[in-house]
């Protein structure tokens, strides 16, 4: 099996649970490789989930062999954060807390991005309030169980597991269920579709609001913005976002903050549900309850709404109320030892778990507001960072792979500078391909929380 037939296949079988015309794959070109060299079929992953959100938007009015995926444009977009420069400065993307460490009995993985992650981190470590330089974070990590670390740290708030061999059979239980879950919630009247108003804008009309953080949720909405969707992201006023976090996730959308503590923002929220098509959402299923957004009581009270869930490790079992990021289900995977060595573990070349589900999570939108115009209903699309790295470990290995990634030159060729109230940005182009061609971002990233909390349109 080649790497494009291995990617071909994935994205055949999305587009069967997609419940979409396997006919509509004939839109598409023959699937370039990315070069995203790694153990794992990273590039296969990569371009079978852009392909499966570029096709979920233009299959029903393409002609046939139209819609052309660039790898290297898809490489780039991968490792976004590689890219982005914020008024000419590349972001410092890894805290010194967020990290492989050898433990006393194994390894463990640390994430302290988020300063709250990183204070928790250091009390359990018994550090100082801004200690942070690795070799005295290593030498305290070096005197704890990785277990017993892992669970101190997890209880205390903050983000660490132990870095665990693949377990073939737990993946295939996995797989036995689908990558992206997406089924009708209610029998809602039929609604218009998107207005598709301008060729190159399939999404036009359409309203989302966008509860997301970290990479997935925040690839998905602006791919939806990408495709002409309003989209107006919500965000709690504490934690603040990653500054360059939020700009390089954001081109094209709004950004707003709400306390839903707060009986006003609440009701304000409520308000924006009753005119959206779309919501999409990243928080644990416990605040999901809490702050009446759980997926099945939305999609009762708002009919005909379409609602997206993302989560690291998945909506059942205890699992679910983990927090997580991509480098974290990486490790616990096994992915981490299958690209590590003999020394110590490793990583994809990309967070291609995060951007991966993302386009996917795209795709399931798109597909899902066709599915509302024509048969009615309210939408759940679901999807899990863990699942999506089952997918990866199952996939074909031992496959051609590229021997080299994208080097700088090829990088900057694949960016391009957007200015606005929020600085200069300087992002990777879309991967996402059109009919038409080639798409570009339509507008740069608004500061965070400057817009009010309300539709444009």
């Amino acid at each position: 099996m080649t790497r494009e037939s291995a990617a071909d296949g994935l994205l055949a079988r999305v587009w069967a649970e997609l419940g979409r015309d396997t006919a509509e794959l004939g839109a598409l070109g023959s699937l370039p490789a990315a070069p995203l060299p790694a153990r794992l079929d990273v590039s296969g992953l990569a371009v079978a989930s852009v392909a499966a959100a570029s096709l979920a938007a233009w299959a029903r009015t393409a002609a046939a062999d139209s819609i052309r995926l660039d790898g290297d444009r898809v490489a780039a977009a991968f490792q976004s954060e590689r890219v982005a420069r914020l008024d000419g400065v590349a972001p410092d993307v890894w805290s010194p807390l967020s990290g492989f460490r050898r433990a006393r009995d194994g390894w463990v993985r640390t994430h302290g991005n988020y300063p709250h992650h990183a204070a928790a981190l250091r009390r359990v470590l018994g550090l100082g309030s801004a200690e942070a330089r690795p070799e005295v974070v290593d030498a305290a990590v070096a005197g704890r169980d990785a277990d017993e670390l892992a669970e101190a740290v997890t209880a205390a708030g903050g983000m660490c597991v132990v870095v665990a061999e693949e377990d073939p059979a737990a993946d295939a239980h996995l797989r036995e269920h689908p990558l992206v879950d997406l089924t009708r919630s209610t029998d809602a009247a039929p609604r218009p579709g998107p207005a598709r108003g301008a060729p190159d804008r399939p999404l036009e009309g359409v309203r989302v609001l966008d509860l997301t953080r970290v990479i997935a949720g925040p690839v998905a909405t602006r791919t939806l913005a990408l495709l002409g969707a309003e989209v107006l992201r919500i965000d709690p006023p504490e934690p603040a976002e990653l500054g360059w976090q939020h700009l390089e996730g954001g081109p094209g959308k709004r950004s707003a903050l709400l306390d839903l503590g707060r009986e006003a923002d609440a009701a304000r929220l409520r308000a924006l549900l009753e005119g959206a098509d779309v919501v999409v959402l990243g928080y644990r299923p416990a605040a999901l309850g809490r702050l009446g957004l759980d997926p099945d009581d939305l999609t009762a009270r708002y009919q005909g709404l379409v609602v997206a869930q993302l989560s690291a490790w998945g909506t059942e079992g205890a699992a679910r109320e983990r927090g997580g990021f991509d480098s974290l289900v990486q490790a616990q995977s096994g992915i981490a030892l299958v690209e590590g060595g003999p020394d110590a573990p490793g990583a994809l070349p990309a967070q291609a778990l995060d951007h991966a589900t993302g386009y996917l999570l795209a795709a399931s939108v798109t597909t899902a507001l066709e599915h509302r115009a024509v048969r009615g209903g309210s939408w759940i699309a679901r999807m899990s960072l863990r699942r999506t790295a089952a997918e990866l470990l199952g996939m074909p290995r031992g496959l051609a792979t590229a021997r080299r990634g994208l080097d700088d030159a090829r990088r900057s060729a694949l960016a391009m500078t957007l200015v606005g109230e929020a600085g200069s940005q300087r992002l990777a182009v879309p991967a996402i391909a059109s009919p038409m061609g080639p798409v570009r971002w339509r507008a740069p990233a608004r500061p965070w929380g400057a817009d009010r909390a309300e539709w444009a349109s």
